[in-house]
């Protein structure tokens, strides 16, 4: 299993200095070889017997371009720019990994036929972090002792262990990010025992999740969990910080100033929503041994008018931590097929067909009455249960019971938000 622990360190201002000159070198060199991969592709892109339907450019045809070739051309570019001889060997080498990794993104699909986005050129201070692959080893760059991080070619630096590392696990990696309030040092760990996963037959709590706007999500027994809205809020303090940026001319230090507040205000939502999600994940992964949820296109859900909203709730990575949190404790997750679980009957399984603003399931044919998302919380938890072959058990309650009980809501530690 592979943890990830992020701490903030407190560098000197010359360290300060040499990090920053360090990503700036860093984001030239990407530029470069980002514009080596793509030239070699125009130039490469027509046949050689026919022509294209697009202006191309023509001359001597360039070699392969690959990792490989790049990662050898390091030598030439110290010599030619000196100043590269000053970062850390490894460093550059996993900095042209990333370019190769985010490049295979974009030219090879994968297992589902999907691509990413081509890899763009990055801007001054877009480049953020840069990576030392090996920790505390005898020819590693980083080492971490006592609370003390010592980088090579950069010096030893503090670092607040708010919490210790944990027990039996390996340090393989330290990657160091430039955020909004500081520096941080991310360092990856890795132990080789993998947590049991709880077998199907031991199963004795199972839920359904039906995640909302409305609701941040209801599960199938009735239990709800208010939506925050962090974004929401946040809106006219935001409005009015990029109002003062906007009025600065463009590079000036008032203009620096207006745009690190800005970053501040985003990374605090960021941290707010995230620390939102570890609640609910932790809350679920207490009470149940199997979780279901539905398989949503969220990208699709956010090209609707509800982007905002939808964005606000971060659905997607409350999902990613919801399964990182279930397999350390060794529990369960299972995605259900989301096509008509706000529109079947969880008792007679009949299609009553509601708009969106319709928040109640009135069924014509049993006539039940409940909410329409308790509805499909109990439809998400029968799904999961088939697809993992356990009997079907509803939300365990009677028809009569679940007519009667309202939805109740949940109070989670609410994380302080207040900006």
């Amino acid at each position: 299993m592979i943890l990830t622990y992020c701490y903030r360190f407190k560098p000197s201002p010359e360290q300060i200095a040499t990090m920053e000159w360090w990503l700036e070198l860093l984001r030239r060199h990407w530029n470069y070889a980002l514009g080596q991969r793509l030239n070699w592709l125009h130039r490469t892109r027509s046949p050689i017997d026919r022509c294209s339907l697009v202006s191309e450019p023509i001359g001597e045809i360039p070699e392969p371009v690959s990792y490989y070739t790049q990662q050898a051309a390091l030598k030439e570019t110290k010599r030619l720019f000196p100043e590269y001889k000053k970062i850390y060997a490894e460093t550059q080498q996993v900095n042209l990994q990333r370019l190769n990794k985010a490049w295979d993104r974009w030219r090879k699909p994968d297992a589902s036929g999907k691509r990413g986005g081509r890899p763009r050129f990055k801007k001054t201070g877009e480049l953020r972090s840069f990576v030392f692959p090996r920790v505390n080893s005898s020819k590693a760059g980083a080492h971490l002792i006592d609370g003390v991080l010592k980088l090579s070619r950069i010096g030893s630096m503090p670092v607040i262990m708010h919490r210790p590392l944990p027990r039996g696990f390996t340090l393989k990696q330290c990657t160091i990010v430039r955020k909004a309030d500081g520096w941080y040092c991310c360092l990856s760990m890795k132990d080789d025992t993998v947590p049991e996963i709880l077998p199907i037959d031991s199963v004795k709590t199972a839920v359904g999740i039906d995640v909302g706007l409305e609701k941040f999500l209801t599960t199938s027994d009735g239990e709800a969990v208010s939506i925050p809205k962090f974004y929401r809020k946040a809106q006219d303090k935001l409005a009015q910080a990029q109002k003062v940026m906007s009025r600065r001319v463009k590079g000036t230090k008032n203009w620096k100033k207006a745009k690190h507040k800005v970053a501040l205000l985003h990374l605090h939502l960021t941290r707010c929503r995230k620390e939102f999600h570890y609640q609910v994940a932790h809350w679920l992964c207490n009470k149940y041994d199997l979780i279901a949820h539905e398989d949503l296109n969220i990208k699709g859900l956010a090209r609707t008018k509800l982007a905002k909203s939808i964005h606000d709730a971060a659905w997607g990575a409350f999902l990613e931590i919801l399964q990182a949190v279930a397999v350390k404790r060794g529990l369960l997750v299972e995605e259900v097929n989301p096509r008509g679980t706000s529109i079947e009957c969880f008792n007679c399984g009949s299609r009553v067909e509601k708009s969106l603003s319709e928040r109640v399931h009135c069924c014509s044919s049993c006539q039940v009455k409940i909410d329409r998302d308790w509805n499909s919380g109990i439809n998400i938890l029968n799904r999961g249960l088939m697809a993992v072959g356990l009997p079907l058990n509803g939300c365990g309650k009677s028809i009569q019971d679940i007519e009667e009980q309202q939805v109740s809501y949940v109070s989670l530690r609410s994380p302080h938000h207040n900006l």
